[in-house]
This record gives C-alpha cells, sequence and structure tokens, in this order.
C-alpha cells in the first residue's frame, strides 16, 4: 500500500489483519477491505475480489471498533447513525450488526458483526478537461453531472470544488467562493467537521447536512458564488436548488442515470427542466474505465459541445 494511505489504514486494524494484507500485491490499488466476524477477509483490489485464507474473529472487530472511535463509541453515535464513520485521510468504515434503537431510530452500535473499510483516495485534475466546457466568460455555468453508480461522479465534483475555489490562471478562472454540501461526507470525507480531501482554499462544508436545509443555510450564513452537493433527486432538493438560483448562486451537482434522457424522464426533475436551471450536463460512463467522460451538453443551443454522450 502506498505510504499516504498506510498509516491511516493499518492505525485501525489489527495486528493479524494487518500482516495479512501486507503479504497482498497491488495494494497501491486497494479499494475496499472487508471484515465479517467468522468470515474470510475479503479485499477488493483493482476492481477484483480477494479472499483471503485469514477468518476474521470477534476480537479483530473489537479492535476496529475501538480505534476507529477513539475507544468512545457513544461519541460516534451522530455518525453511526449514518451506517459509517469517516477517519483520517477521508476512508469510511462502514458499519453492520446489533444496532440501538430508540424511538424507532437508530441511537448507536451495540454490537459490531461485519466493517467494510472503503479507500478514499483523489485524482487531482480529473476535472482540467472538464472545466473550460463548463464556464462562459468567465463564470460558472449551472451543471449537472449524470452517471451510473461508481463511474467517478464524486471524484470529479470533488476535483471540480478544487479548481472552481482555487481559480486556474492559464483559463482565466478566478478562485470562487464555494459551498459543499456534504449529506453523506463523500464529497469532502469531513473527520470531525474538517475536510480530508482538497476540494479547495476557499471552499466551506457542511458535512452531514441534508441537501434541502443544506442549501438555504449555506446561502444565508456563508455568501457562497457556487454550492456543489451530490446526488440530487427529491422534490425537496428541488425546491432548494430554484431558491439558490433566486439568490444568484451558481450550482454543480449530481444524478444517477445512465444518459440525458434520465433528466427529462424522471417527473421530479420537471420543475428545475421547465426553468432552465441547467446550462450544462456532463456525461459519465465506465466504457473506457472508471472516470469515462462521454460528452458535454449545451442546454442552450440543444447540441452537444464535446462528445456526443454516448461514445
Amino acid at each position: 500500500m502506498k505510504s499516504m494511505y498506510t498509516d491511516e489504514i493499518y492505525s485501525i486494524l489489527s495486528d493479524n489483519i494487518r500482516n495479512y494484507i501486507k503479504r497482498v500485491n497491488n495494494l497501491d490499488k486497494l479499494q475496499e477491505i472487508r471484515i465479517r466476524a467468522g468470515k474470510p477477509l475479503i479485499l477488493n483490489v483493482a476492481d477484483k475480489e480477494l479472499i483471503l485464507d485469514y477468518i476474521v474473529s470477534i476480537e479483530d472487530l473489537r479492535i476496529v471498533i475501538q480505534r476507529i472511535s477513539n475507544y468512545s463509541i457513544y461519541a460516534y453515535e451522530e455518525e453511526i447513525k449514518q451506517g459509517f464513520i469517516t477517519i483520517n485521510g477521508g476512508h469510511r468504515v462502514g458499519l453492520c450488526g446489533k444496532f440501538v434503537i430508540e424511538n424507532n431510530k437508530v441511537k448507536t452500535l451495540k454490537n459490531a458483526a461485519s466493517i467494510n473499510i472503503r479507500i478514499s483516495r483523489e485524482v487531482k485534475g480529473c476535472s482540467d478537461r472538464v472545466i473550460p466546457y463548463i464556464l462562459n466568460h468567465g463564470n460558472i455555468c449551472n451543471t449537472i453531472i449524470i452517471s451510473p453508480p461508481k463511474c467517478g461522479k464524486t471524484t470529479i465534483l470533488r476535483d471540480i470544488s478544487r479548481n472552481i475555489s482555487n481559480g486556474i490562471n492559464t483559463i482565466n478562472l478566478a478562485g470562487k467562493k464555494v459551498c459543499v454540501i456534504d449529506e453523506r461526507s463523500e464529497i469532502a470525507a469531513c473527520c470531525n467537521g474538517i475536510p480530508q480531501l482538497e476540494v479547495g482554499l476557499r471552499t466551506d462544508v457542511m458535512d452531514n447536512c441534508p441537501k434541502s436545509e443544506g442549501i438555504m443555510m449555506a446561502i444565508r450564513s456563508m455568501s457562497p458564488e457556487v454550492i456543489i452537493c451530490d446526488e440530487i433527486g427529491t422534490h425537496a432538493d428541488m425546491e432548494s436548488i430554484l431558491s439558490a438560483l433566486s439568490c444568484g448562486v451558481n450550482l454543480i451537482t449530481t444524478m444517477h442515470g445512465d444518459s440525458l434522457q434520465d433528466l427529462y424522464s424522471r417527473l421530479v426533475f420537471k420543475d428545475i427542466i421547465n426553468n432552465h436551471v441547467f446550462k450544462r450536463a456532463v456525461i459519465m460512463s465506465n466504457k473506457r474505465g472508471v472516470g469515462t467522460i462521454e460528452g458535454v451538453y449545451d442546454f442552450s443551443n440543444d447540441k452537444f459541445i464535446w462528445g456526443n454522450g454516448n461514445d
């Protein structure tokens, strides 16, 4: 495993698990570590599943839980309600087992039975090709990124935030104030409220905050020029987006879909389509690997200005 990830991941593992993982090749491409009580340790490396000949013990799970929670699981009840804890480096640790329920809602985790550690990596520069196409005379166009799951849309969204926030002199893009509404802690991967991944020097993050509330909170409190959020899809999201645009704030967001047609075919998007909210759409796939950009569509001229969306 590359040194930039070694300490962060190894520090939360038991000695037995750590020693078995160290024997695996290509750990620089490690994506997931699956730890299940009484089951073999399983790794996902470069999109391939590796089942190791080590059976996970209850003690292994106990050690991981203690270390990710700094030996106080109750201090992380809010994170556990979401089903995961984010550790230093932005790595996400998903939790399953016996939960404590209070008032029909998850309160905390009582006994852990399985853990999924998802390795977080930045791909700086992955949005460089896209940025010029979502600009109009130096201004940010309201943009939606349409992509199936696991095709890199959150990764490119994060890098767009970094580029817009820092600015790019070569294309005369001045740095802008950005607010990221990070409902599932995936864009900035905050740990204790502090972004672990680079989202830009002029960027503020509302971590673990519902988009429908966070968008308006950001406008009232942070005066952003651009709001970035991931995976819109509810009527509440649409109402907040329309309110934000009426305040003169630009928006960059994503949605699950295979093509531009998915935007038009879903009733929940009717209002933002009728109000001509978006000026650009970035279409992604994994046809040529994760992060494949099929095209950029200009809603104003009803045509692709780069690619054709279905190469």
